[in-house]
């Protein structure tokens, strides 16, 4: 009867120490989430505050203003984010679709599969700025002009990376199944991978391709080193270009109160945008993996 007791408590022992244990552990959760929860709330907060005030007309339809102008605005700046970013979402997203499709259903076990996942993971990992260097390097100073483009291709390479990952990861979570069903039919593999394993992935896939747009959307340092900005209205991707995080960098940054009104004005819409991307990217698709 003795043993019994001992070992009865032995468990209510170890039972009250889990239970501790949980409640130090969930506590500690808990903060760190709300300690997380309280800084975006209070930038979120002074975003819609600051940047709300200072949109208007002018803002969608006028260029960027002289220092202390009374009218001004931010169209070029919009105008250039959406071309640079548009484009390079173009060209990532077909380079980086088939470089995952590569990855998933050809070259797991080949050497050239692993060195362009090794490749992918460095890209992946690399600061933005590194990547703004780099094209600076082989375009800028090769032909000594700062261009859209070079912004284009600077961006291009940061969503590469984000796509072939995402293709991937979405491909190899297809069922072999679906895969060896084809094949008992006589389905060749290309017309496979576009009509079964690629259907099946593809709500993964877009979801991948608007995770990639939202980031390039706010991205300043490599857009810093390839097309630098440009105050006047300009359609012309060989010349540099205004983009709107190199504007509200330059603006936030002045002693200018338009400036900054402007600024603040920018990193509402840029806000506002990355934030509907990345709802429409988990939301929109949540219920189709």
């Amino acid at each position: 009867m003795s043993s019994l007791t001992a070992l009865d408590t032995a468990r209510l022992a170890i039972h009250r120490r889990r239970k501790r244990t949980n409640v130090i552990a969930l506590t500690l959760s808990l903060a760190a989430m709300a300690f997380g929860v309280v800084w975006l709330i209070w930038i979120l907060y002074e975003t819609v505050v600051r940047g709300f005030g200072g949109i208007s007309l002018q803002v969608f339809t006028e260029a960027t203003p002289p220092p202390q102008a009374e009218t001004g605005g931010l169209a070029n700046a919009i105008y250039g984010s959406v071309m640079m970013v548009s484009l390079a979402t173009l060209i990532g997203t077909p380079i980086g679709v088939m470089a995952g499709i590569y990855l998933a259903e050809y070259g797991q076990r080949s050497w050239l599969g692993r060195t362009t996942q090794f490749i992918n993971d460095i890209l992946l990992s690399a600061p933005s700025i590194v990547i703004g260097l780099f094209v600076y390097g082989v375009v800028v100073s090769r032909f000594k002009s700062y261009s859209g483009w070079a912004g284009v291709m600077a961006l291009s390479l940061i969503v590469i990376p984000v796509v072939i990952r995402t293709t991937e990861n979405m491909l190899v979570l297809v069922p072999n199944a679906l895969r060896e069903a084809a094949y008992a039919l006589g389905t060749p593999k290309w017309k496979v991978i576009l009509s079964i394993t690629l259907k099946a992935a593809r709500a993964g896939v877009v979801t991948g391709v608007l995770l990639a747009l939202a980031r390039v959307a706010g991205e300043t340092a490599p857009l810093l080193f390839t097309s630098l900005n440009n105050q006047f209205w300009s359609t012309d991707l060989s010349r540099p270009m205004a983009s709107l995080p190199k504007v509200i960098f330059e603006f936030a940054m002045s002693p200018y109160e338009n400036w900054q009104k402007l600024a603040w004005a920018g990193v509402f819409l840029i806000t506002l945008g990355v934030l509907a991307l990345n709802i429409l990217a988990r939301v929109l698709f949540r219920n189709k993996h």
